[in-house]
């Protein structure tokens, strides 16, 4: 199976080195392997607020694990031939938002407290592993405008039931440190910081989506 070209796109749509990028598809089952082994290590991660959520609310509690589950789904359709613009779109917002997300609430809001070194950088490193993926999906994505739509809602939605309007008796998102002692809820700057990161998150994946659209459009017209 032949590589899809490299569009003629700028640095801040496509940051990694071509052969970075080449490396990353032609070991595309082997980074397949390496996420769905992360999203159950992060569905096990999630065991404790599972039990404390309902059922009906569990789709919207593990965001990493998900995302990592997305980018999985997504590298195998690519590989298989499939067509699936939606799951590429949502695999790319999922790597921004939960890949800069996570250690923006490490390194910021929560620190490493109690918890171990070793668990405390993984989680930084491994996180900021799946922003880096996610600019190797522009090499076989369209990133169509009712893909980026779908991936959109989905994660506009998530930054609402988690930080804004509960449903099914939240909190959803990741507890921080501060909620675990203080409790959860806008008077606590915690959530206020772990909140705007999510929707500004959500907003630049969304602009790096339809920017890599409109700038690979132009490249091609100009060719």
């Amino acid at each position: 199976m032949s590589l899809p070209s490299r569009s003629d796109l700028p640095w801040y749509l496509a940051p990694l080195p071509g052969r970075l990028e080449d490396l990353a598809l032609r070991l595309a089952w082997v980074i397949v392997a390496i996420n769905l082994a992360g999203t159950a290590f992060g569905f096990w991660y999630y065991r404790v607020q599972f039990e404390a959520t309902p059922i009906l609310a569990w789709p919207v509690v593990p965001d990493s694990p998900v995302a990592t589950l997305f980018i999985g789904l997504s590298l195998a359709a690519y590989k298989l031939d499939f067509e699936a613009d939606w799951l590429h779109a949502l695999a790319f917002f999922g790597c921004i938002k939960l890949g800069l997300w996570t250690p923006f609430v490490q390194l910021v809001v929560n620190g490493q407290g109690d918890l171990w070194w070793v668990m405390y950088w993984f989680l930084i490193l491994s996180h900021l592993g799946m922003a880096i993926e996610a600019f190797v999906i522009h090499r076989y994505a369209k990133f169509s405008v009712g893909a980026v739509a779908v991936a959109a809602a989905w994660y506009g939605f998530n930054d609402v039931v988690d930080y804004f309007v509960s449903v099914a008796g939240g909190p959803h998102h990741t507890l921080l440190r501060a909620e675990v002692v203080a409790g959860v809820g806008h008077a606590i700057p915690a959530h206020d910081l772990a909140a705007a990161g999510a929707v500004a998150l959500t907003l630049l994946a969304t602009f790096l989506a339809l920017a890599t659209r409109v700038k690979t459009l132009e490249a091609r017209l100009a060719d």
